[in-house]
């Protein structure tokens, strides 16, 4: 009697997982299509100024394989980069101005914004250093883009003709991330997918709520930047990515995120623990510290990606085809979706199958990044910790 009621709890939670995944399929923006790329653009008779924001601490080992790329960007109009140096004590500024020096290009001006006050976390105090500095020229844009992302030659040129074209006030990209060590491969695809899973490129650009942008390549208007008053408004704000977009759009703007084609980050993860930071780092606060959303996001994530393989085993194990059945349809639909980012990312496709085992290490970063939180050691940006949104920045 027992073994028989654990066989059919197994077979309707194995069905519940199963129409979870009908729905993700069909009902969650087709966020697991990777064709969502720069959109419809042509070039303006004349090409507005833009202003490239840069905030940079201790960026010294990746510094040469980005800022090369920024400094010969082919962009017909005037544009100048300001690289904020945010206290870094590997020489990032020195190095900065000796690759300028180097290579040419267009205008850097390297300066250092001082010890943020309190309440700023991140680099947004960098960044709104970068903005003061910028506004001086007055552009029409602004790129926010970090120190370890590389862009083709016409990076600037295609966003700002993106934006022109479709009006929009943030035209995003996400940078393809490296895939160089097996747990890049192995981790890094996840971390794009879930992140499309959460906000569906397609619904972004639509009218509604569901904002985001990806931090590391973000053209901005620069008079929206104003009126929403970024990056004060969003000062306190650990994904301060996803916090832009929805200042904007709720300011009445129009946001515009998609997969790049030929923006990259050069920052190397190579082990586990170089991931788990990363991922840690903002996971409990997008869940807003809640407890309830944390135990809600836990029992989602094994419902929906651990639920599949452990219904197979168990109809494996007690003969149960139900179970089985079920189970397989699940985690077929759960791989399915996951092909077109192994593809984007050049990875076998083998690996699919795969993709419980890392969300079972997602779903254990975001229950640390939890612990991190209760324990005061809170978010943590380059060696800067911020135990509480309006705690004092402290150096570790």
């Amino acid at each position: 009697m027992g073994q028989t009621a654990a066989v059919s709890a197994v077979v309707w939670t194995a069905a519940g997982s199963l129409l979870a995944w009908l729905w993700l399929l069909l009902g969650q923006g087709f966020f697991w299509r990777t064709d969502v790329r720069l959109p419809p653009r042509a070039e303006p008779d004349v090409w507005p100024s833009v202003c490239v924001v840069v905030p940079a601490r201790d960026e010294a080992a990746v510094l040469p394989a980005a800022l090369p790329s920024l400094l010969a960007q082919d962009y017909p109009g005037r544009a100048e980069i300001f690289l904020v140096d945010d206290g870094s004590s590997d020489g990032t500024g020195e190095l900065a101005r000796e690759l300028a020096g180097r290579h040419g290009g267009l205008p850097l001006t390297v300066d250092s914004p001082g010890e943020p006050p309190a309440g700023w976390t991140g680099k947004l105090w960098a960044v709104r250093h970068g903005i003061g500095l910028a506004r001086a020229r007055d552009p029409e844009y602004l790129l926010l883009t970090d120190a370890d992302i590389a862009h083709a030659p016409d990076s600037l040129r295609e966003l700002v003709a993106a934006a022109r074209s479709g009006g929009y006030d943030v035209v995003s990209q996400m940078a393809r991330l490296r895939v160089g060590s097996v747990w890049e491969r192995l981790v890094v695809p996840a971390f794009v997918y879930f992140f499309a899973q959460l906000y569906p490129f397609r619904r972004i650009a639509a009218a509604g709520r569901t904002a985001a942008a990806a931090g590391g390549c973000v053209l901005l208007r620069a008079g929206t930047a104003q009126r929403a008053r970024i990056p004060d408004a969003i000062r306190h704000a650990v994904i301060d990515d996803v916090a832009l977009a929805r200042a904007v759009k709720r300011g009445g703007g129009r946001v515009w995120l998609g997969l790049a084609e030929r923006v990259d980050s050069v920052r190397p993860y190579p082990r586990l623990h170089d991931l788990w930071r990363m991922v840690a780092r903002s996971a409990y606060a997008q869940l807003r510290h809640n407890p309830l959303l944390l135990a809600g996001t836990v029992a989602g994530l094994a419902l929906v990606y651990l639920v599949p393989p452990v219904a197979v085993l168990a109809g494996v194990v007690a003969g149960g085809a139900a179970a089985t059945v079920l189970g397989g349809l699940a985690w077929l639909v759960m791989a399915g979706t996951y092909v077109p980012m192994l593809r984007y990312y050049r990875q076998p496709l083998w690996t699919a199958p795969l993709l419980p085992f890392t969300a079972f290490l997602y779903l254990l970063m975001t229950v640390d990044s939890a612990v991190q939180h209760y324990r005061g050691r809170g978010a943590a940006w380059k060696g800067r910790t911020y135990a509480r949104p309006d705690a004092v920045p402290e150096e570790g």
